[in-house]
């Protein structure tokens, strides 16, 4: 859908001022940003999937809907949807895969995706391909939910998720074959910090092939390999019931 499209623009890892903010970044294929309805624009209006389509932009495919009202958008396809089938977005839809419901309506052991972490916000978490999330239990406004990575977390159990899990789930088998698939997906070639200069890298330098020599570090000399980088105090702490194994 051409109104659903806008082209990306090729940032190559530098940032405002021109300087290489993210390495090994550049040279990647024209792609097209395809408009997610994160949201789902109309509420108890159903839909029809229309096709299932490829977005280079994201692990998962997408699938075209076309509302009552004959407006399209795009969304996340799911494994069990089919071209053909009607879903809506509704408080109290019924249990299928595409419908978007609260959080306390959906039974224990039903995958969704594609969950809010506040009410009225967009979809922000379990977006990626395969992946699904479980209500463990539901108490008032607040339901525990498992998610992928294995933490159960608090949510308000007024928030949305839509029904199904993410499609597209032999993604994490696929192989590149060769150097120009990385190429075409933007992505550089690494060199190793042994291989380096001792004034690029902290792992350089040394007469002839040597080791490390000290605990990994990042060219910047921060501890890289093993070394937590989430902060200690952080306002979401609360929200997590378990922590990932």
């Amino acid at each position: 859908m051409k109104k659903l499209l806008t082209i990306k623009k090729k940032t190559s890892g530098r940032d405002a001022s021109g300087h290489i903010s993210t390495r090994h970044r550049g040279g990647e294929h024209k792609r097209f940003l395809r408009k997610i309805d994160w949201n789902r624009q109309f509420k108890d209006l159903p839909a029809k999937v229309l096709a299932f389509e490829y977005d280079p932009n994201r692990t998962a495919d997408i699938a075209l809907i076309c509302y009552e009202n004959g407006a399209k958008s795009y969304i996340l396809a799911t494994t069990e949807l089919k071209v053909g089938d009607k879903i809506v977005f509704s408080e109290n839809a019924p249990i299928k895969d595409g419908n978007r419901i609260m959080i306390k309506n959906v039974p224990a052991g039903v995958p969704v995706h594609a969950l809010q972490i506040f009410p009225g916000k967009p979809a922000q978490m379990v977006k990626s391909a395969g992946t699904s999330a479980y209500v463990q239990s539901v108490d008032g406004k607040k339901a525990t939910v498992k998610l992928p990575s294995g933490e159960f977390r608090l949510f308000s159990s007024e928030c949305y998720a839509t029904i199904g899990q993410v499609g597209n789930a032999n993604h994490s088998n696929e192989i590149l074959v060769k150097a120009g698939d990385s190429r075409h997906r933007g992505i550089r070639p690494t060199v190793r910090g042994v291989a380096q200069h001792p004034d690029s890298h902290p792992h350089g330098g040394g007469e002839g092939r040597s080791s490390i020599g000290m605990n990994p570090k990042t060219p910047w000399g921060k501890p890289a390999m093993g070394k937590r980088t989430r902060k200690a105090k952080k306002a979401s702490n609360r929200l997590i019931v378990q922590r990932r194994k």
